[in-house]
């Protein structure tokens, strides 16, 4: 029964601090644009630099 005394308010102290982070993050625009992130992965150049270099000296020659 003692154990109860001390995990029953850290338990709601627990509760309402992740309560709390969750409230903040919707009101601070955390969830405004879900999908940007998959959607830089998708549209990423994967050309390397080096060859990039390698065409733009070419180009100028």
């Amino acid at each position: 029964m003692g154990a109860l005394y001390l995990l029953l308010p850290i338990s709601l102290i627990l509760v309402v601090l992740i309560g709390a982070a969750f409230w903040w993050a919707i009101f601070s625009g955390q969830f405004e644009d879900t999908d940007a992130a998959a959607r830089s992965i998708l549209e990423d150049d994967d050309t390397p630099e080096s060859n990039e270099a390698n065409k733009s000296a070419d180009k100028k020659d």
